[in-house]
């Protein structure tokens, strides 16, 4: 099997699978106190100044979660019941300002607060490669800056790959006063990262700006099951989970240690080749891009394909009068693995969210389909799936666009 398919997932490096089971050996629960405890605490406080050092935070912001949508949720819902209500005027912060197209971590996290907590979901509309228009976020904290509880925004679309003016939005959040969390799940490994930077960069006062920062372990080449929401000192933040307080009072519960240590493996090592392997990765998107325009003309590359604007490892077309899910079903059977980045609801095809919210047509938006490389993809790799492209696409044309009535509809 071909994997072209890392942004779901990317295998764990040799170093985290090393890390992960040595660390299973350990025995102690790190809020003991006693030797053993001790001992696991150590490894756990190691790991988790070691994930920092790769994010431009301190340890004491690292708070580790289930995965990469606790992290979001816990931020977005924290950060909301902190500041839904101003402590000493009583006024009403409702609003949350959030992108068209962000991952359904955050759409039906706002969607929940919306229906069940009286939130207003403000939709920043995205421009034609898939990037935030800052000229309708400026108007919106503009506009009342005090009614905003928080912004949160992807820092590159998981779809298309587009990588967002972070520092930007960060220094506009920051001049209005309104915190900023930033979804970096789909960026981290691929882009530098410096929480704290940004935070110098755009002068951001106490719990304004950038205070919080998604990530999850298995994208990077650790295990899944292990996240971790960065969190500033001044971020107030309600929690999710109560019994025990164990990190900062913001996250309860027995800490996983071995994952812990499997993730920090992982994070240094991408850290530490970070340049290199990007760099890599770019070189074979770029291929795998010019031979899909080659092999096929009339695909269409979504997202931003300027020097540094999409993620090194991402490369999304559109595939006009195909199904994305016959490209991918028929790729599959070829021994490729790849993704659509669409939806499907009761096995009938739904165009890409991310694809509408940029203006494309619906037919564009349902034949999407998403390439990924990884710090294992190879050129062989690459030219596996052109070879491959070529039958599954005429295929999947002659098969046309599924019709959207069902024998439920009728």
């Amino acid at each position: 099997m071909v994997y072209l398919d890392h942004a779901a997932t990317t295998p764990m490096l040799p170093e985290a699978v090393d890390a992960l089971t040595a660390a299973l050996a350990v025995v102690g629960n790190p809020a003991s106190i006693h030797s053993a405890g001790q001992q696991a605490k150590r490894l756990l406080e190691e790991s988790r100044e070691r994930i920092a050092a790769t994010l431009g935070a301190d340890g004491i912001e690292v708070v580790f979660t289930g995965n990469g949508t606790e992290a979001v949720n816990l931020a977005i819902k924290g950060i909301w019941w902190q500041r839904r209500e101003d402590a000493a005027t009583g006024a009403a912060r409702r609003r949350i300002l959030v992108p068209a197209g962000e991952h359904h971590a955050t759409i039906d996290t706002v969607e929940w607060l919306a229906e069940h907590d009286g939130a207003e979901v403000v939709e920043i509309p995205l421009d034609e490669v898939g990037r935030v228009r800052l000229d309708v976020l400026a108007a919106e904290l503009a506009r009342g800056a005090a009614s905003v509880a928080l912004v949160t925004m992807l820092w590159a679309n998981n779809e298309v790959g587009t990588i967002q003016r972070v520092e930007e939005v960060a220094r506009l959040a920051a001049r209005a006063g309104v915190p900023l969390h930033v979804d970096a799940i789909a960026a981290y490994g691929q882009v530098p990262i410096d929480f704290r930077g940004i935070r110098r960069a755009t002068e951001a006062a106490r719990g304004a700006g950038l205070v919080a920062l998604s990530v999850s372990a298995h994208k990077i080449g650790g295990p899944a099951g292990i996240g971790a929401l960065v969190l500033d000192r001044s971020a107030a933040v309600e929690p999710l989970i109560h019994g025990g307080g164990q990190q900062r009072k913001v996250r309860s519960g027995t800490q996983d240690v071995a994952a812990a240590a499997s993730f920090a493996a992982a994070a240094s090592v991408v850290a530490a080749r970070l340049e290199a392997d990007t760099a890599r990765m770019a070189t074979l998107r770029d291929r795998l891009i010019d031979g899909v325009v080659d092999a096929v003309p009339e695909a269409r590359l979504s997202g931003d394909a300027s020097a540094g604007g999409r993620l090194p490892g991402n490369a999304h077309f559109s595939f006009p009068g195909c199904e994305g899910d016959s490209l991918l079903f028929l790729l599959d059977a070829a021994g490729v693995a790849v993704s659509t980045g669409s939806a499907c609801q009761a096995g009938v095809p739904e165009p890409s969210h991310v694809l509408m919210a940029m203006g494309r047509s619906e037919a564009d938006a349902r034949g999407a389909l998403r390439v990924t490389i990884g710090h294992s993809s190879t050129g062989a790799d690459v030219d596996a799936f052109l070879a491959a492209l070529p039958a599954a696409h005429a295929q999947a044309a002659r098969a046309g666009l599924a019709a959207r009535a069902t024998s439920f509809d009728r």
